[in-house]
């Protein structure tokens, strides 16, 4: 099948598929949403931590079984509209860019503490310039990029989990398995921490970009969300260990913070610039998956038709990277981290709902129904579990985009 100047260029492999969805998962949880979900769910952090890798691993199956049938870029946006009609996909893109939009404002920012506190808008505002400048030199550039960040965060990452383990502060007893804060404590932890695995649904967005992407992606997905798991199980413990439930809820830099309880203060610039990098990783991967379901959506008319352009020469979205880059780089310049993170979250597991309910349809027999209704009950849980802010700001957008759809189909006509 020949290509043609519209379409995106297929470069990417498994190995590269992987690192795509680590970029994007590493940076988002470790360093960002660790803290808020152990304040919400205290003893339960790691109950928690399992909840939302369950629901997580339901979406990963759920997407990777449509990504084979459909391997398009959009993502859900793609399987909504072919599996439950219009409305739904364009739910879905809605629910994903404006989500994405939060995470990588929230991503940019967490850039700006980590390098320069007193100036973090303005270093998060460049680090978004910087990104889509490398993104619009294509996919490839983008991943080798990734890989690299994804190689230093692991590292960093390890020296913690060591250095943490190995202290003398070190105490089984302050993991704390148990439930200090609720069943909805711990369900509120899990929805903010869904926030940290939402990531490898950029390998599914990137479906155009991808070499034999019925293969390719379903094997992709399920290993990137594994490693990640493993990551995110044994940095929590480390925390935990050294720091208890409270002692994390509270740090402004858990990571850190570790470090200097466990006696390592020399660790602490190392742990603060791989905190920076994996959110520039994160931020890199998210701006790539935004900019593809926006090419989506604008391709169908339900975003400015001037946005499903692609370059010449590099094969990307060039319009529609650098719109998402101009509105990330103004939410970035005011936005809040925290507050950021349940706002997305919320956003994306309304995007995982429909995917699970769009792979429901594609076979009738029960036993292939099981993970697709998991997955669905479990975003509908997390998703209304999540804090009370985040629950009605994140309803009023969806209620927007549904107006926004239905208007345009009355001045349109389709």
């Amino acid at each position: 099948m020949t290509s043609s100047p519209a379409d995106l260029r297929r470069t990417l492999g498994v190995r590269d598929a992987v690192v795509v969805g680590l970029g994007a998962m590493i940076g988002a949880g470790v360093f960002s949403a660790l803290g808020p979900a152990a304040h919400a769910a205290g003893s339960g952090l790691l109950p928690g931590l399992a909840a939302a890798a369950l629901v997580a691993y339901c979406n990963a199956m759920s997407s990777a079984r449509l990504a084979a049938r459909y391997p398009q870029s959009g993502g859900t946006y793609v399987y909504g509209r072919e599996r439950l009609g219009a409305f739904w996909g364009y739910l879905a893109g809605w629910s994903f860019v404006v989500g994405k939009t939060a995470s990588c404002a929230a991503m940019a920012l967490t850039v700006g503490v980590y390098v320069w506190p007193g100036q973090a808008h303005a270093v998060a505002v460049a680090a978004v310039v910087a990104l889509t400048a490398v993104n619009y030199g294509g996919i490839q550039k983008s991943a080798w990029l990734t890989r690299v960040i994804v190689a230093v965060v692991l590292a960093v990452l390890a020296a913690v989990v060591a250095v943490c383990l190995t202290s003398g502060r070190a105490d089984a007893g302050s993991l704390g398995i148990g439930l200090s804060s609720g069943v909805g404590g711990v369900l509120q932890g899990a929805g903010l921490l869904f926030f940290a695995f939402a990531g490898y649904a950029r390998i599914a967005t990137l479906g155009e970009e991808v070499r034999d992407p019925a293969r390719t992606i379903p094997r992709a997905i399920p290993v990137a969300l594994g490693i990640a798991l493993v990551v995110y199980a044994c940095v929590a413990v480390a925390a935990l260990s050294v720091l208890g439930a409270d002692g994390l809820g509270r740090a402004a830099a858990p990571l850190a913070d570790a470090v200097r309880a466990a006696g390592a203060p020399a660790l602490v610039p190392v742990v603060r610039a791989g905190a920076a990098v994996a959110a520039l990783g994160s931020l890199l991967a998210l701006i790539l998956g935004v900019s593809r379901t926006t090419l989506a959506m604008a391709r169908d008319g339900h975003l400015p038709s001037a946005l499903a352009a692609v370059h010449p020469r590099f094969r990307v979205p060039h319009r529609a990277e650098l719109a998402v880059g101009a509105v990330v780089a103004v939410v970035a310049a005011a936005a809040d981290v925290r507050g950021a993170i349940g706002f997305s979250s919320f956003g994306v597991l309304a995007y995982y709902a429909v995917a699970n309910a769009s792979a429901w349809t594609l076979d009738p027999a029960p036993r292939a129904r099981v993970v697709p209704v998991v997955g669905l009950l479990g975003c509908a849980t997390l998703a209304f579990a999540l804090p009370t802010a985040a629950v009605e700001a994140g309803a009023a957008v969806l209620a927007v985009g549904a107006v926004a759809y239905a208007v345009r189909r009355w001045v349109t006509g389709r």
